[in-house]
């Protein structure tokens, strides 16, 4: 089954974003980042792909969704809708013969994707940074951890982190 996952980093106190961009600098995450999202297609908002310096991740089937229909993102997919994306996602996925569609951000993607989504990749970050976006909030009950792995504070960390991997109870959306 083909399974939606967001793959976000979130601060202890529940941001995501400042200014358009991450509130923290940490290079192991950046790292894990790539490898959970390798080789399967990402989902984006356009204000994510902004701050990806307007190019395409390399390696992944990049899907930006904006309400805007005038607007080109170079090597990825433009669509208006959600649905769209997902559609896109799976046809993508299905052609590199993976069974995972990444969603990574921002803030309103996360929130009209996650009554969808199946696995949540949740980087704890172990801080609490000022920031002006926030994971939107969520039924914890309806989610139960199958892995938690910890990311030490590397010389081009500024915080210490943990991944958690949560499942849907049930697998029921």
């Amino acid at each position: 089954m083909m399974k939606v996952a967001l793959v976000v980093a979130v601060a202890r106190n529940g941001v995501i974003g400042r200014d358009g961009d991450l509130p923290w600098r940490l290079s192991s995450d950046l790292k894990l980042f790539r490898r959970i999202t390798m080789d399967r297609p990402i989902i984006m908002g356009r204000r994510t792909w902004s701050s990806l310096k307007k190019k395409p991740l390399d390696g992944r089937d990049n899907i930006v969704v904006t309400r805007d229909h005038e607007f080109k993102a170079p090597g990825a997919r433009v669509v208006h809708t959600i649905e769209d994306a997902l559609q896109i996602a799976r046809e993508a996925a299905a052609r590199r013969g993976v069974d995972e569609i990444m969603v990574i951000g921002g803030a309103e993607i996360y929130k009209a994707v996650l009554p969808r989504s199946d696995r949540l990749y949740w980087t704890h970050v172990e801080a609490d940074p000022d920031g002006d976006t926030f994971f939107p909030s969520f039924d914890k009950g309806a989610w139960q951890e199958v892995s938690r792995e910890d990311i030490p504070r590397g010389p081009r960390d500024e915080f210490a982190a943990q991944l958690v991997v949560l499942d849907r109870v049930g697998g029921d959306r």
